[in-house]
């Protein structure tokens, strides 16, 4: 017989929580003072917006604004305080960060909650690579603040005070999969999808028949890159295939990929970061692209923010970063589950 676990507020499993919770408020005040220390300003982000994102894969929740009469405008908790925090870019802040709470559809389970809390910040005038400085930084306070000499995920460890590992994706394929990715990409960027599966064959790879080159290559990342990444030491995989990159700029050595890296630690993927793009139009491109295959994947889209393109074209070169805060503090303590970092998580009922 399965009892159902104790609620989290219940006196012996907040008893059990509350040390990785006061671990966290310590490591969010650190990581505070840090920025401050470095002249980011922190910026609050509303949580409600026309649109939640742009991304095909992500899922939003979704509410509706009621006037005076009664009539209803859509809504949608935001998935990333991405779009709100370059508008601010745009009306001229410079160094911004934010700790916010962050809503995704679909989503829960060790590593993965409903509503949990992104720390985004931004650089504007400063190369992406500066970003992985700042990964390297704020992995190793973490673990300084919560007293502990390695990051640690169900075994897995990493030590924080060893610089991350610099790894192409394109390397990540060849060194994981033995997989000449870039050969299926050409100098434009376009993806050659019967080049992938004929190298995912060759590589004793599944393929299916209605597999896009998307899906293609997010299968051998899951499936072979990932599992290798972040071990002893943290890595930052970088170089994405700008097909794989909607909102990061193409990358000045070679237009086939984008400067877009995400950090993992112990397995676990932990930030996602861009230089990112300023063209308007291209990035209307991409969104339409993106809601195309989200319509074709799940049968339904998400608006676009006119204001968010509008923005863009004052918006200064930039790069920006998102991290799973939830995560950090999770490594941090040696938390197994997500919703032991959490102060009062959603209850399992409200999914």
């Amino acid at each position: 017989m399965n009892l159902k676990p104790s609620p989290w507020w219940t006196p012996d499993v907040h008893a059990d929580r509350r040390p990785f919770l006061l671990a966290r408020n310590r490591i969010q005040a650190a990581l505070r003072g840090w920025f401050a220390a470095r002249d980011f300003i922190e910026v609050d982000t509303a949580t409600l917006q026309v649109s939640p994102g742009n991304e095909a894969h992500l899922h939003a929740f979704a509410t509706a604004a009621i006037g005076h009469s009664g009539e209803k405008t859509p809504l949608y908790l935001h998935t990333s305080p991405e779009f709100a925090c370059k508008k601010l870019l745009a009306a001229g802040e410079r160094r911004i960060a934010c700790f916010a709470h962050v809503y995704r559809n679909r989503e829960r389970g060790p590593l993965h909650h409903p509503e949990f809390t992104m720390l985004e910040w931004y650089r504007a005038g400063e190369a992406y690579d500066v970003l992985m400085e700042d990964c390297g930084a704020l992995l190793k306070l973490a673990a300084e603040v919560a007293g502990v000499p390695q990051l640690t995920y169900r075994g897995a460890t990493c030590d924080p005070g060893l610089a991350p590992e610099r790894l192409t994706v394109a390397d990540a394929f060849r060194r994981h999969a033995g997989i000449d990715l870039l050969a299926t990409i050409d100098p434009d960027g376009a993806t050659d999808r019967q080049r992938l599966a004929a190298a995912m064959r060759a590589a004793g790879l599944r393929i299916a028949d209605d597999d896009t080159w998307a899906d293609l290559f997010s299968r051998v990342l899951v499936e072979k890159v990932e599992p290798g990444l972040g071990f002893g030491r943290a890595t930052i995989l970088c170089e994405y295939p700008v097909a794989e990159a909607a909102l990061a700029r193409p990358a000045p050595h070679d237009r086939r990929v984008a400067e877009r890296f995400e950090l993992y630690a112990c397995g676990v993927e932990l930030a996602n970061a861009f230089g990112e793009l300023t063209d308007a139009a291209e990035q209307r491109r991409r969104f339409e692209l993106e809601m195309a295959e989200k319509a074709r994947v799940y049968g339904e889209t998400y608006p676009l923010d006119e204001d968010f393109l509008a923005a863009l074209a004052i918006m200064p070169e930039a790069s920006g970063i998102a991290l799973g805060f939830d995560r950090l503090v999770m490594l941090a303590t040696d938390a197994q589950r997500i919703d032991q970092v959490i102060w009062a998580p959603v209850a399992e009922t409200a999914q």
